[in-house]
């Protein structure tokens, strides 16, 4: 039997294809011991994939590839290969899903078929260089490198792996000269320093390595990987002080990085670092991990997913190639996938903590919430002065509607806010004014958001929350009127703060206000069913009952919370009677904090 995943990409094939698709297995799922309902370790067993014909296994991978689970795509085009071997398609997308997997000695064989039969394919070049590159075959590794070239990109990244392939084989002169060759746009001179600097310190050039450093630095001393590898440079050719100063140059741009922090700390203790690499190999995934990081920031995913994947072949524990490819994996919603690459981030690392926090925030996405809270309980417990571990556990509590421990949450980050940064520490007052609310504690709510107010003013979520509970609570109506409509002002398009607008006038009695601003707001967010039911509220009110049932139908179809749900049905029955109209204020509750997770 397959898994359910497996069986939605069959129905897709049987829906293209007919009876093209053979008979398909019931459901199963291939659990882990740990998490036997873990979606993202559902993969088709070879037995599963003996039973699909060669379309329904093509057409299966093709859904899996559109929603990028490369092991499954990577799985199903094997199997369609295997029954039609000549196929040159299904063997090209085999060996691309084998490389996004991460599968690279799968990869490497499927390459190898590739080149028998065109022997220029670039990427098939270039993942095979890598593999003799890993494996000190420096030779062969430069020839099938230098043969990847096309682009701006691939250019960059093929000159210096080739620069490194020549450095592995005891030529570290001609591994500088070929990265020092190459030409093109304006920011390849940082990589090129970068690299021919780093090969240069590992074949003893020191004083040479350390003008490239400078160099590169001089070009963008923001970049991460450029200030450690000069100030490591310096602490074993200059001295401490001056590492120390391009460390604090770096945390003044961005504060508190980890790999910065243990800088500071071992260059303030007088230690002399290392090198940043000490190896061709590292050297290696180094440049991949640079490149492919650059791409994910830039929209580039796909090519950046091989080059990140290549990376971690080369150097299976490099701590930010694994960070950079869960980010990926975040970046276009597969958190399933970046949960798995976040626990293999070595607990060495002094990263390990930042992939802590976003391994819990993945976990929540997943329904993993009791994993996350443990996971950032423990980094809280470790250091409980780490905001950012704080803030991300406040907010799942609260998510998950567990408001009165995420107040207490956020008071444990509210105790130790550093002074001065206003803005920043205005939404710890914010989110904790709305946990008090939410459990009942008005008065420190109302407390805390003049709080967030005082530290910054005219923020549109505050002002819109603390506007709509004065009104809800029939108290400072004019105030709370015109904090709302200052909120609109600055966020007119968006529908949750333009809802609580059409809201506060119908809690007023001014309906026909609120249906011009609900039908506004449903412009904005036609799928939410709380406006939705809004609006048919205020439908009903002004003996527009046709349109108010439309309404609440529609909210009912959008799969409103379970406690709405029966209040919705009843109006959509009996229209808005004495023994459902209250429903309403219940409702406005809840659509008051429709931002909770939105401000700050």
């Amino acid at each position: 039997m397959l898994s359910n995943r497996f069986n939605r990409w069959t129905v897709a094939a049987i829906a293209l294809m007919g009876s093209a698709m053979a008979t398909v297995p019931g459901a199963v799922r291939a659990q882990t011991p740990d998490h036997p309902s873990d979606t993202a370790a559902q993969f088709p067993t070879r037995n599963d994939l003996k039973a699909l014909t060669t379309s329904g296994s093509y057409l299966a991978a093709r859904h899996a590839s559109v929603e990028r689970d490369a092991a499954s795509a990577a799985a199903f085009y094997r199997s369609a290969l295997r029954t039609d071997p000549k196929n040159n398609e299904l063997l090209d997308r085999a060996f691309i899903s084998s490389v996004a997997d991460g599968d690279i000695d799968e990869a490497v064989k499927l390459a190898e078929r590739i080149l028998t039969i065109d022997k220029t394919n670039r990427v098939a070049r270039l993942v095979v260089g890598v593999h003799d590159l890993k494996f000190k075959k420096y030779a062969t590794a430069q020839t099938n490198i230098n043969q990847s070239i096309r682009g701006p990109i691939t250019d960059l990244v093929a000159t210096l792996l080739s620069g490194w392939a020549a450095y592995g084989a005891g030529d570290a002169k001609g591994g500088v000269a070929t990265i020092d060759k190459l030409a093109g746009p304006e920011w390849y001179p940082l990589f090129k320093d970068l690299h021919a600097g780093m090969i240069l310190e590992l074949a003893g050039k020191e004083k040479d390595a350390g003008t490239r450093f400078e160099r590169a630095y001089k070009l963008d001393d923001s970049m991460l990987r450029v200030t450690e590898a000069y100030a490591r440079w310096l602490s074993r050719n200059k001295d401490s002080a001056a590492a120390t100063t391009v460390y604090q140059a770096f945390d003044k741009k961005l504060a508190r990085h980890p790999l910065i922090v243990e800088g500071l700390r071992d260059t303030k203790a007088g230690k002399k670092m290392p090198p940043l690499v000490d190896s061709a190999q590292a050297g290696a995934a180094e440049a991949l991990y640079g490149i492919g990081a650059t791409l994910t920031r830039r929209g580039g995913e796909d090519l950046a997913l091989v080059y990140l994947q290549l990376s971690l072949y080369l150097q299976p524990t490099h701590p930010l190639a694994l960070l950079s490819l869960a980010d990926l994996y975040e970046s276009v919603k597969r958190p399933q996938m970046a949960i798995k690459v976040y626990e293999r981030v070595p607990s060495s690392s002094p990263l390990k903590r930042n992939a802590q926090i976003q391994l819990a925030i993945d976990l929540d996405s997943a329904d993993r919430t009791d994993e996350a809270i443990k996971i950032l309980k423990g980094v809280t417990t470790e250091d409980p002065k780490d905001l950012e571990a704080i803030m991300a556990l406040g907010n799942i509590e609260r998510g998950r509607k567990k408001f009165g421990e995420c107040g207490a949450t956020y008071s444990q980050g509210v105790d130790v806010l550093p002074a001065g940064n206003d803005k920043a520490n205005s939404v710890w007052y914010y989110y904790r004014g709305i946990c008090e609310e939410r459990s009942k504690q008005w008065g420190k709510a109302e407390a805390d958001m003049k709080k967030a107010l005082e530290l910054q003013p005219d923020q549109p979520h505050v002002l819109n929350y603390l506007g709509y509970s004065w009104i809800d609570q029939g108290i400072n109506l004019d105030e709370g009127m015109k904090m709302i409509k200052r909120a609109v002002e600055q966020r007119p398009d968006d529908g949750y703060i333009v809802d609580p607008l059409g809201w506060a006038y119908y809690r007023i009695g001014n309906y026909e206000d609120a249906v011009k601003n609900l039908e506004r707001a449903i412009d904005l967010k036609p799928e939410d069913p709380t406006i939705n039911d809004h609006l048919g509220d205020a439908y009903w009110r002004v003996g527009r009952t046709l349109e108010a049932k439309f309404q609440w139908a529609h909210a009912r179809d959008l799969k409103p919370e379970a406690d709405e749900l029966p209040k919705i049905e009843a109006k959509i029955a009996n229209g808005m009677t004495d023994d459902n109209s209250n429903s309403s204020a219940a409702q406005a509750e809840k659509e008051k904090k429709k931002d909770d997770g939105k401000g700050g």
